[in-house]
């Protein structure tokens, strides 16, 4: 059947939108709709609409006002909490009574100006980390050559070979830095883009971690195989789980569960452009949670948990999914953090 204009225009909204019939059940639900509650129309419609939460108090008193007062009936603060969401949505809410008992109900996330605010916020952040992790790279990689020539020369004048162990040292330590800063480098280099299967990506992050801590550590997979194909870099990709990854299982000590999970997402706003599709990739562990002391600035450079950690893996992460135009948050508390990264997908 051809869609109304109206539905199409439905369609086109970024606010939620739920109508119901006579027995509460769902008769529509628009794009926006089966993004915040993690359901697609198919499978909730004609449903009772409630059966979907397991958290629904203030929804159910607010459809029951509405039908008993005949007239929409405002919540602007409600928790709601589904059988297909692992988080808990904080939204306003508005039911409105149509004819023969029926209902229209709209959703708006409170969160969403904050998150829009906080992406600005955070690709100003990264374009100075990158700026600021250049300069840094630059600074030390010219010291570093003429340390390391100056302690081949005073090697080669060394006529008690036991000394030369200590030349050595300063040879193989200057090495190590200079890998570092070209590291540090790297993502100043321009993207490598082409057509790549996000899951062949974390199976490779998986098989790496694995075999770095093959016994205590539990990686769980939960694909969404009919995903398709993304236009992006994929060693850079593979460096965002892995770093992402490697975090998780350094903060439980290698002894725990990590999931990856992978879905799609629609209508999605990133870095103030919207998306008809994207990948939404989260990488799951049951870990101590992130310290609130490092929560504002975990994505900082040189900012880290771990007393040997240097803080450069998350800042990294950050600025390739900044240049796949995607987005990356978390979510934290003990026994559960989620990084949550979002990448579009090609018209």
């Amino acid at each position: 059947m051809k869609p109304s204009q109206d539905t199409l225009t439905l369609e086109q909204l970024n606010t939620a939108i739920v109508m119901l019939d006579v027995q509460a059940r769902v008769s529509y639900l628009n794009t926006a709709a089966e993004n915040l509650l993690g359901v697609s129309h198919s499978n909730l419609l004609g449903h009772p609409f409630l059966q979907l939460f397991t958290q629904a108090e203030q929804l159910a008193a607010a459809m029951q006002s509405a039908l008993t007062t005949r007239s929409c009936h405002i919540e602007h603060d409600m928790i709601l909490s589904t059988h297909t969401l692992d988080h808990k949505l904080h939204v306003s809410c508005s039911v409105t009574p149509l004819a023969l008992d029926a209902l229209l109900v709209e959703f708006h996330t409170i969160d969403r100006p904050l998150k829009l605010a906080r992406e600005a916020q955070m690709q100003d952040q990264t374009q100075a980390n990158r700026l600021l992790l250049r300069n840094l790279a630059h600074e030390i990689k010219n010291p570093l050559g003429g340390i390391r020539g100056a302690a081949q020369l005073l090697e080669q004048e060394l006529d008690n070979p036991a000394l030369r162990e200590y030349t050595q040292v300063v040879i193989q330590e200057a090495d190590r830095l200079r890998s570092l800063m070209e590291n540090l480098l790297t993502p100043q280099l321009a993207p490598k883009f082409s057509a790549l299967n996000i899951h062949e990506v974390l199976e490779r992050v998986r098989s790496v971690v694995s075999a770095e801590i093959p016994e205590g550590l539990l990686i769980q997979r939960d694909y969404d195989l009919s995903l398709p194909e993304l236009h992006g870099d994929k060693e850079q990709l593979i460096q965002v789980v892995l770093n992402i990854v490697r975090n998780a299982s350094q903060a439980m000590q290698g002894r725990g569960s990590i999931t990856l999970r992978t879905r799609i997402a629609r209508q999605v706003t990133l870095l103030k452009k919207r998306h008809r599709l994207a990948i939404a990739l989260q990488i799951i562990d049951n870990g101590p949670g992130i310290p609130d002391h490092l929560r504002d600035k975990i994505f900082y450079p040189l900012v880290s948990g771990r007393a040997d950690g240097h803080g450069l893996g998350l800042t990294l992460a950050q600025d390739f999914v900044s240049q796949h135009q995607g987005s990356i948050e978390f979510e934290s508390e003990p026994g559960r953090t989620s990084f949550s990264v979002t990448l579009p997908l090609a018209s």
